[in-house]
C-alpha cells in the first residue's frame, strides 16, 4: 500500500479518519463525497472510519434524518467502525474541557450580557470600523465576578498569526487579529460547535480532518483549541464544493442532491463511488477503477483545489461500464434493492429467473437500471406481448405469414444458436428479404420493441416453447 508523505503524523499511529454529518436532512451528494474520501484514505491504509452525529442542534435533528443518511452511506458502501457517536450525548464531556481551559488559563468566563455586546458593537459602528468584540471579563479579578449567569470564552491570540497547514489547500495564514474570544460554553452549560467538534475529534482519536473548504476558516479557531488543551492538532485537508455543470454551488435546480436520489434514479453503487472518487481527484489518467483500485490508489495529494463540476453525462457513462462489470447474482440482488427505493413492483422468482439468464446480453448497453430492465423487456413480460407503436409496424400481413411458416421449423431443432441461425437465414432468403427484414418481425413478436438484444439472445434466454408460443400469437 502506497504511503503518502502528505501527514506529519508518526508512521506508527494508526490512521483514524471520521465523517461528521448533521441530521437535519437528507445525505447531500456533497456529504457523501466527503464521507468516501475519508472512507477510501482510512480504509486504505487499515485505519478507522468513524461515524459521528452532530445532533446539537435539538430543535432541527430528527431520528428520521440520521437513518437517511446511515441509509445513503450503507447503499454507497462506505461502512465504518463501532457505533456512530452522538455529539449531543457528549455534551458534559464539552463542558468539563471548557472549564479546563478555564483552569490552564487559556479560557476565561465572562458576565458581558447580550445588551452589553451590541451596545459595544453599535459604538465600533458609529466611529466607522469594526471591531471584534472585546470583553472586560478576559483578565478580570475573579474577586469582582458578579453572582450572574456567564458564558466561557476562549482566551485568543491578540497578536501574530495562526497558520494551518492542509494538505489541500497548502500554507493558509489567518491575521490573529481577525479571531475573537469566542463562546466555547454557553450560559445554558451547553458547547458551541467550535468545541463540541474538536474535543470529539481528539477523543475519537482522529488523526485527519477531511472535510468541505467551508470549515476551512473553522480551522484556525479550532487549531486555537487544540494548542489551549496541549492537544495534537490533525492533519487538515479542506476539499472544494461540488458544483453543478453551471459552476455555481449545486442545488436542486441542478437536478438531485440526495444521495438517495441516486439510488431510486438506478444508478449502481460502484459505479457512483467510482464517479465521485474522480470529481475533484485524480491519480494520472485512472477514469474507471473498481473500489479496491481505488483504496490503493487514493491519496489526498491527488485533490484539487478548484471545485468539482458535476457532470451527468459522465456520471451515465462511468455507471455503464460498471454494471456490464458487475457479477450477475450481485447486479440483480441490486437492482432488486433500487426497485424498492424507486417504489417499483418486485420482481417474481420467474422474471428474476429469467432476467439473470439475461443479464449476459443487456447488461453491456445500460447506464442505468431503468435502461437495464427496457433492454431486459423481453425477458420480464408475459404472453401476449403487446408491441409498441413503432414496432407493430413491422407485423404487417406478410411478416405475420413468414412467421407462421417459421414456427413449424423451430419445433424439432435442437435450441443452439448454432442450430437456429440456419433456420432463419434459410425463412428469409426464401421470402427474398435480407436478415434485418424478417428480424424486425420477430423483435416485434418476442419483444414488443424495436431495440432489443439479438434475436438470436432473447431466443435462447426465453426457451423454446415460449419463443414458438410468442411467434405464434404474432401470427394470428
Amino acid at each position: 500500500m502506497p504511503r503518502s508523505s502528505e501527514s506529519s503524523h508518526s508512521e506508527a499511529r494508526p490512521i483514524v479518519t471520521r465523517f461528521a454529518p448533521s441530521p437535519t436532512g437528507y445525505l447531500h451528494i456533497g456529504g457523501g463525497r466527503t464521507a468516501l474520501f475519508n472512507w477510501l484514505y482510512a480504509r486504505g491504509r487499515g485505519g478507522k472510519f468513524l461515524l459521528r452525529i452532530e445532533d446539537t442542534d435539538r430543535e432541527r435533528s430528527t431520528p428520521e434524518a440520521t437513518a437517511a443518511i446511515l441509509r445513503g452511506l450503507t447503499w454507497l458502501g462506505l461502512d465504518w467502525d463501532g457505533e456512530p457517536v452522538s455529539q449531543f450525548a457528549r455534551k458534559d464531556r464539552h463542558a468539563e474541557v471548557a472549564r479546563e481551559m478555564m483552569a490552564r488559563g487559556t479560557a476565561y468566563k465572562c458576565f458581558s450580557t447580550q445588551e452589553e455586546i451590541a451596545i459595544f458593537r453599535a459604538e465600533a459602528e458609529a466611529r466607522g470600523s469594526y471591531a471584534l468584540f472585546q470583553s472586560p471579563w478576559r483578565d478580570a479579578d475573579p474577586a469582582t465576578f458578579p453572582d450572574a449567569p456567564f458564558v466561557i470564552r476562549m482566551k485568543a491570540p491578540r497578536t501574530g498569526e495562526t497558520i494551518i497547514n492542509d494538505t489541500v489547500q497548502g500554507r493558509v495564514v489567518i491575521q490573529n487579529s481577525s479571531l475573537d474570544d469566542m463562546i466555547c460554553l454557553r450560559s445554558d452549560a451547553t458547547p458551541t460547535y467550535m468545541l463540541a467538534v474538536v474535543v470529539d475529534d481528539h477523543d475519537m482519536g482522529v488523526t485527519h480532518v477531511i472535510r468541505g473548504d467551508d470549515h476551512l476558516n473553522n480551522a484556525a479557531r479550532q487549531q486555537m483549541i487544540y494548542d489551549a488543551m496541549g492537544w495534537e492538532i490533525p492533519t487538515w485537508a479542506h476539499i472544494p464544493l461540488i458544483h453543478g455543470p453551471d459552476g455555481k454551488k449545486l442545488s436542486k435546480r441542478h437536478g438531485a442532491t440526495g444521495v438517495e436520489e441516486y439510488q431510486a434514479m438506478g444508478y449502481p453503487a460502484a459505479g457512483m463511488r467510482n464517479y465521485l472518487t474522480r470529481l475533484g481527484w485524480a491519480h494520472g489518467d485512472a477514469e474507471i477503477f473498481t473500489t479496491e483500485q481505488a483504496l490503493e490508489m487514493f491519496d489526498l495529494g491527488g485533490i484539487g483545489r478548484a471545485p468539482a463540476r458535476l457532470d451527468f453525462k459522465k456520471l451515465e457513462n462511468t455507471c455503464g461500464h460498471h454494471i456490464a462489470m458487475a457479477d450477475d447474482a450481485a447486479l440483480l440482488h441490486e437492482l432488486t434493492a433500487y426497485l424498492v427505493a424507486a417504489g417499483k413492483p418486485a420482481l417474481t422468482e420467474t422474471q428474476s429467473a429469467l432476467l439473470k439468464s439475461a443479464l449476459y446480453c443487456v447488461k453491456d448497453r445500460a447506464k442505468t437500471f431503468p435502461e437495464l430492465l427496457e433492454k431486459a423487456h423481453f425477458s420480464l413480460i408475459s404472453r401476449p406481448v403487446q408491441p409498441d407503436e413503432a414496432s407493430a409496424k413491422s407485423l404487417d400481413t406478410v411478416s405475420r405469414g413468414i412467421l407462421k411458416t417459421l414456427t413449424p421449423q423451430l419445433r424439432n431443432v435442437s435450441w443452439t444458436k448454432d442450430a437456429l441461425e440456419p433456420i432463419l437465414n434459410h425463412a428469409a432468403a426464401e421470402n427474398g428479404i435480407g436478415f434485418g427484414k424478417l428480424a424486425a418481425p420477430l423483435r416485434a413478436a418476442l419483444a414488443g420493441r424495436t431495440a432489443t438484444p439479438s434475436v438470436y439472445d432473447m431466443m435462447l434466454v426465453i426457451g423454446q416453447d415460449e419463443t414458438i408460443a410468442r411467434l405464434e400469437d404474432a401470427a394470428a
